[in-house]
């Protein structure tokens, strides 16, 4: 059987699929990994908020990022100039949803508040920062990640849509 021959509702219901399979993959990843990886993107995201203090509310603190549907969980932190990840730590504030809504947040294809407002993200613990989080995420400029980066991104966000 060829690509060709698969009827095209297949071929989209499997688009849509992947990327939750993926990270479904990466939650079995060693989390040596996925740390190296995590940091280095987010170091690289965030430098000019570490550089300005716009990250200084998380020194010493964890905020818990659970993507649930690919059963992912995270801890991160800041220490120093440097965004940190855990694989457990005790977390002041968590933030929890599905792919869809986490890849809707990170490519402003939905409004955040929405996504908080209607509870298809969560914010657990001290809401202060998980608030803090969300207004950081809210400020990032998209167009300054690499392309490689931008375009992954979109792509997922685009794969994961849900059909109105």
């Amino acid at each position: 059987m060829s690509l060709a021959t698969i009827p095209l509702p297949i071929k989209v219901a499997l688009g849509q699929q992947l990327p939750l399979l993926l990270a479904r993959n990466i939650a079995r990843t060693p989390f040596s990994l996925q740390r190296n990886v995590l940091e280095k993107v987010l170091q690289y995201v965030f430098k000019e908020a570490l550089r300005d203090g716009e990250l200084d509310f998380l020194q010493g603190r964890y905020i818990k990022i659970t993507i649930e549907d690919a059963r992912l969980c995270w801890y991160f932190g800041v220490q120093g100039q440097r965004i940190v990840s855990r694989q457990q730590a005790q977390e002041s504030a968590s933030i929890r949803g599905n792919l869809h809504e986490f890849m809707q947040l990170a490519t402003r294809c939905e409004d955040p508040d929405t996504l908080f407002f209607q509870r298809r993200l969560v914010i657990e613990g001290d809401t202060e920062i998980g608030l803090q989080v969300k207004n950081l995420l809210d400020t990032l400029d998209l167009d300054t990640l690499p392309l490689p980066l931008r375009k992954g991104l979109e792509l997922t966000a685009h794969l994961v849509r849900r059909p109105n």
